[in-house]
């Protein structure tokens, strides 16, 4: 009897076990869930938290709520632009709140840095050239706010041109990473041959000077300087051929020099050029792409050692996996993480081997929804209901239904066509006339609005809502209800036409081809947008430095005897007036001048302004725009 008795002792001991057992499984399921998403993100494996007392920074670092505020932060920070001097008139601020906000806003950006040294050490931390870079950055903007609050004034602050940093910097901001990384490494052949360029520009400068200085009705050869900045603008084409023509009047054999000019710079160097940058980023990519495949399979081998046992090291369990994913993917269910094994399981054993789990990466993607014989939203609706939304249903999906949306379509074009000719060729004034809603207009909208109406009711919100098309339909519908109202309770607002058009944007549907275009377009939003986001930091690092150093600088008649006189007299005698609007006076008018720059189209006249009403020194900032631009 006496052996029956459980000992106590013992009985405490593999409880202790099993505890001990069950939170180093739990540690290794978190380790190697951060071993995924470092291979997932391409972080390096150095930053990999290397003790216990490391995690809670870790996992602060990465929380989704710390990232948005990182992202907040520094979307605010940036904002800051159009409060400080020279501010847009209606968003202005005391120096004293937007300086108290700007070293807000820093030290909350400074909190990532705080945290990446809890969990990094010191060590790693300043091996990290990106996060080095935001806290040199930090501290001089810090440095520079507090400046500002004691002395209760702003100064020349270029350093503001560097706040897109912590933009870049941001977790959201991957893909506007990645583009910045591969431009800085395809600079050195860039660079060569934007040298060999302007060295070719210097010879052409100096011959130009030589032939064309002699002239008196010519003034774009006069000196080296001018002589270089006319070859400049040529190589844009901006001011061809009126650059050529007084050299042309003195002697047709002058159209020579011009001609070898545009052929070698614009037509051949140029051509050369892009085919370095296209082949320089080609190979990039694909190094990347490599790297990043191997950087992925590297992390997936970490986190593999971890999730198999010392009895079978060679082989992944159901259990073992689906812990891994509680802290990989906690957002998903259990269900998902049972169908993720069985997709990755594919020799169909019941254990993961190592090169069924790097595949890890491509199946984390799917999604998954149940295989039901009533797909029907309105299956388990009650009679007549089901019926009727059933009917609705195969209304929907009726392909004549499509035929006479698309006739609809083509009619409400031909109207809105028609109309806007009838309201162009009559001689009254857009702003005055009365733009009350036709019935046709009301027709054609209603029908829209019961197509809407009968899809969502015949296939389901969730359906409906979860098709690009259907989404894409439910946007222009809702524009032109809100157009059709407009025109009726505000006739005299004319604004409200502009809304009109947007109904012909559902013509993309009728032909397969323009829906390829549009729908290529989707899928390489995610790309045009991070391209679109640096393209944005480049304007914003050239818009305050111009607010900088061209600020309270007044364009009006601005270039006295000049060959840009005309463009930028003030009482708009010419149609060529106007010019002397493209100024920095904020950040948002700062924005659409580098945007006119961008263009090209007579950008040379708007930097020539500037050089005549502050210094010859100013084409410097204008031509390295062109350049970076370009």
């Amino acid at each position: 009897m006496g052996q029956d008795i459980p000992d106590p002792q013992g009985c405490f001991s593999r409880q202790l076990r099993e505890h001990n057992r069950r939170k180093q499984w739990k540690l290794n399921y978190q380790e190697a869930a951060i071993y995924l998403q470092e291979g997932q993100n391409n972080d390096k494996f150095y930053t990999h938290p290397q003790s216990h007392e490391a995690l809670p920074a870790y996992q602060v670092a990465h929380n989704r709520w710390f990232y948005l505020l990182d992202l907040f932060a520094a979307i605010c920070v940036m904002l800051l632009a159009a409060c400080e001097r020279p501010a847009v008139a209606s968003l202005e601020m005391p120096v004293g709140v937007h300086g108290s906000v700007e070293m807000l806003c820093l030290l909350i950006l400074s909190l990532d840095l705080g945290i990446r040294v809890k969990w990094l050490g010191w060590k790693s931390f300043l091996k990290h050239k990106r996060t080095l870079l935001k806290a040199v950055a930090i501290i001089l903007m810090l440095i520079e706010s507090i400046v500002v609050l004691i002395r209760q004034t702003n100064h020349f602050r270029v350093t503001r041109a560097l706040r897109p940093l912590f933009l870049v910097h941001s977790h959201y901001c991957q893909g506007v990473r990645r583009i910045t990384r591969q431009i800085m490494q395809s600079l050195p052949p860039i660079l060569d041959m934007i040298v060999l360029l302007l060295f070719f520009m210097l010879i052409f400068s100096i011959l130009a000077f030589y032939l064309f200085s002699g002239i008196k009705t010519d003034t774009n050869f006069k000196t080296i300087q001018s002589s270089f900045i006319s070859l400049f603008v040529l190589l844009t084409t901006a001011n061809y051929p009126d650059v050529m023509m007084p050299a042309y009047n003195e002697s047709r054999v002058y159209s020579v020099f011009f001609i070898v000019y545009l052929s070698l710079e614009l037509y051949f160097l140029m051509n050369l050029l892009l085919a370095v940058v296209y082949d320089t980023f080609s190979n990039l990519e694909k190094s990347k792409v490599r790297s990043l495949f191997f950087h992925k399979r590297e992390g997936c081998v970490r986190a593999f050692k971890l999730l198999v046992t010392q009895n079978n090291q060679s082989q992944l369990s159901l259990k073992h996996f689906m812990g891994m994913m509680e802290f990989f993917l906690p957002n998903k269910t259990r269900r998902d993480y049972y169908l993720m094994f069985k997709s990755l399981n594919t020799s169909r054993t019941g254990l993961l081997t190592l090169d069924e789990f790097f595949n890890i990466y491509d199946v984390v993607r799917l999604k998954w929804k149940l295989k039901s014989d009533t797909s029907l939203w309105s299956s388990n609706f009650k009679y007549p209901c089901n019926i009727i939304f059933k009917g609705l249903y195969r209304f929907t999906t009726w392909r004549l239904f499509d035929y006479f949306i698309y006739i609809i379509i083509a009619g409400n074009f031909i109207w809105i066509l028609i109309e806007t000719v009838r309201i162009s060729t009559e001689a009254v004034s857009v702003k005055n006339y009365d733009f009350s809603a036709s019935w046709i207009s009301i027709v054609f909208v209603c029908i829209y609005s019961i197509e809407s109406v009968i899809k969502i009711l015949g296939r389901g919100p969730l359906d409906y809502f979860t098709q690009g098309w259907d989404v894409f339909d439910f946007l222009v519908t809702l524009v032109s209800l809100i157009g059709v109202f407009g025109e009726i309770f505000e006739n005299s607002f004319y604004y409200v036409m502009v809304l009109r058009p947007f109904r012909l944007l559902r013509l993309f549907k009728i032909k397969k081809r323009y829906r390829d275009v549009l729908g290529t377009l989707f899928v390489l939003f995610s790309k045009l947008i991070s391209l679109a986001i640096c393209i944005v930091v480049v304007y914003y690092f050239y818009a305050i430095i111009g607010m900088e150093v061209f600020l309270d600088i007044d364009l009006k008649n601005c270039c006295q005897n000049s060959s840009v006189e005309s463009f930028y007299k003030y009482d708009n005698s010419t149609k060529s007036g106007y010019y002397y609007l493209n100024s920095f006076d904020n950040i948002f008018i700062s924005g659409v001048t580098l945007f006119e720059l961008t263009v090209v189209n007579n950008w040379f006249i708007i930097m020539e302004g500037f050089a005549n009403a502050v210094s010859q020194w100013s084409r410097v900032y204008f031509m390295s725009f062109y350049i970076v631009m370009m």
